[in-house]
């Protein structure tokens, strides 16, 4: 493999969408890898990516950029019904994979993307960006080192705007078995932070609901139906004993953000955000011994990117590509794989069936 590690981005519009807001503008400033290809639908598309993040290759059919020998890895940032085809695609391609979160429509994709990419031995990361951010990755730390004591109980309640409206291109959503939605985007990113930090869920008790059942499609003027749940509601167990309480909702006006709690016998630890830990900065606080809650500074060791990565949705994508490299390269790294969405998807799976059946639920094993 050359010094650096060449990356296609398939879903790489110029414009819209995930890519055009997170990974385009991080991987120019990822030491490690280089933006060699953009992949569009459109050639016009992808030629105008390419012009403004240097990429010197473009595509219009993702199968021709995987028969490409200088293709060394490449970035699956679609919607979700589209991961599981090309996440296929690319592994049988022998391609190192970033696809995002949700891996894929259901577990079972998953499941078969993960045991694919271990018999094929590439390397696969998954974007839960939490993991990433310098703030939750101390926050981890600090709680590793026992700096609560023994946890006792963890609050996780994340509260987002938007819910009356959206354009065509994006009331898609509505649809729960596509499989972006709040519980599976909001929920699923926030819910990963906690158990990166306090641990895993052993059981679970949920409620799901779909508050607004209509949403306004603005540029078609017509109203379209809701099946995906805008609140999600989670009492658990976690592996260490402690119990765990989520709210995660998407409300129509003023959103308060994330605030997420770890109360130890020795002390507290609280992060808040205004938007996500997966996307937003996030703040830290910390208690040990007292009720007198203290900003915690960030460890500079928490940041891997340059000072060149943009802030905002990009840097914690920079973060990831940072990691995802140095495991390419075979170096010490630490990022979510997709043995590790599998195990958020089996969560996600178990929270869904306790608001079906209306029962308390044991994760992986109902």
């Amino acid at each position: 493999m050359p010094d650096q590690i060449r990356l296609g981005i398939i879903g790489a519009s110029p414009t819209v969408g995930w890519a055009h807001r997170a990974h385009l503008p991080a991987v120019p400033a990822a030491a490690g890898f280089e933006l060699t290809a953009a992949c569009t639908t459109r050639m016009e598309t992808a030629e105008e990516s390419a012009r403004q993040y240097g990429a010197r290759m473009v595509f219009d059919d993702y199968h021709k950029m995987l028969e490409h020998p200088e293709i060394d890895a490449v970035a699956v940032v679609l919607r979700v019904p589209a991961h599981y085809d090309i996440t296929r695609d690319a592994i049988s391609a022998g391609k190192h994979v970033f696809t995002e979160w949700p891996l894929g429509r259901t577990t079972e994709e998953a499941k078969e993307l993960a045991a694919q990419a271990r018999d094929k031995g590439v390397r696969t990361i998954v974007g839960l960006q939490s993991r990433a951010n310098p703030t939750i990755l101390h926050m981890k730390e600090l709680a590793d080192a026992g700096y609560v004591g023994e946890i006792l109980s963890c609050s996780l309640r994340q509260i987002g705007s938007g819910v009356l409206t959206r354009d065509s291109g994006r009331t898609w959503q509505r649809e729960v078995e596509l499989g972006a939605n709040t519980l599976t985007i909001s929920a699923g990113h926030a819910i990963d932070a906690l158990r990166f930090v306090a641990g895993d869920f052993v059981s679970v008790s949920a409620k799901l609901t779909t508050q607004v059942p209509q949403w306004h499609e603005t540029d078609t003027d017509v109203m379209v139906d809701v099946t995906s749940p805008d609140n999600i509601l989670v009492n658990g167990t976690l592996e260490n004993g402690a119990i765990a309480s989520v709210h995660v909702a998407s409300i129509p006006f003023a959103g308060n953000g994330l605030t997420m709690e770890i109360f130890g016998r020795n002390g507290t630890l609280k992060a808040t955000s205004g938007g996500s830990t997966n996307v937003g900065s996030v703040k830290l606080e910390g208690a040990q011994g007292s009720d007198d809650l203290v900003e915690i500074d960030i460890p500079a060791h928490h940041t891997f990117v340059s000072e060149e990565t943009p802030k905002g949705a990009p840097f914690n994508v920079g973060q990831m590509y940072d990691q995802f490299g140095k495991g390419i390269l075979g170096e010490e790294s630490s990022y979510p794989d997709f043995d590790t969405a599998v195990e958020l998807h089996i969560l996600i799976d178990a929270i869904r069936k306790s608001s079906d059946e209306n029962r308390e639920i044991e994760v992986g094993k109902d």
